[in-house]
């Protein structure tokens, strides 16, 4: 407690206030998430198994899956991240990536990993996202004993809601998102309804069906926009050497439409 009440305050005090909340996006004033040490993996070594009807997005061996996102600054073609050691790693400044495949609803999977060598801190150490439909992200941080602004922490629904606890490995070990996605619906230009998710970050619940307030953005609130209802999963490229591997997805069809 001492350590933290040393750290400088991060986040904001000039952004708009988060619809719904008392507290404005990035808020410099919100309560940092409780800490939660997670269970002990079987083993750091070694990926899951995925399930028998699971889509495999990254299998640890190439990117074919996957080509360069030029929503987040790349150029269209190729995703340029390099692959080895049954993991794919970003290569800082050469764009984000998104996967060829597109789906809604669904479970997705994935594991990853901080440098192990600590460098920066707050949103600038080990930083990557997770982006459902390539417009709703799930934050990717070190936040091992690095505070932040709350919902910019691990898990977090990148400005709009922190996780319900921090549960963060050491930096460099292998840590696992399993996320259940429920996508928004439209009729024409009217949002019918919003998206929600469930997550559990390395085995501890996180966000229990929670209502996501529009696609997440950096010190704004973004209304909802009529779009397909199905779209890629997509991964930043924050400017550190992030690791994921073990991808993969289940369609879902959590409002009961064919």
């Amino acid at each position: 407690m001492a350590t933290q009440q040393q750290q400088p305050r991060v986040g904001y005090d000039d952004t708009p206030f988060i619809p719904g909340q008392k507290y404005r996006v990035h808020d410099s004033t919100r309560p940092q998430p409780r800490v939660v040490t997670p269970g002990t993996e079987s083993t750091q070594e070694r990926a899951g198994r995925p399930p028998s009807d699971a889509v495999i997005l990254f299998d640890g061996t190439d990117l074919s899956g996957w080509v360069a996102n030029p929503r987040s600054g790349s150029s269209d073609g190729p995703a340029r991240w390099k692959v080895e050691n049954g993991y794919m790693e970003v290569v800082p400044r050469s764009g984000g990536i998104r996967t060829r495949e597109e789906f809604g609803d669904c479970q997705v999977h994935l594991e990853w990993a901080a440098p192990a060598e600590v460098v920066g801190n707050s949103q600038g150490r080990g930083n990557s996202g997770v982006f459902l439909m390539n417009r709703y992200e799930i934050q990717v941080l070190d936040c091992y004993d690095n505070p932040t602004y709350a919902d910019g922490t691990t898990a977090a629904v990148y400005g709009q809601h922190p996780p319900l606890v921090n549960a963060c490995r050491k930096p460099g070990e292998w840590q696992t998102y399993d996320i259940i996605w429920t996508a928004p619906r439209f009729d024409g230009e009217r949002l019918v309804s919003p998206a929600y998710v469930t997550m559990f970050h390395n085995g501890v619940l996180v966000h229990n069906h929670r209502e996501v307030l529009g696609p997440t953005a950096h010190r704004k609130v973004t209304p909802y926009e009529p779009h397909p209802p199905v779209g890629p999963l997509s991964l930043q490229d924050h400017g550190n050497p992030m690791r994921f591997r073990n991808i993969w997805y289940r369609p879902l069809n959590l409002h009961g439409q064919a």
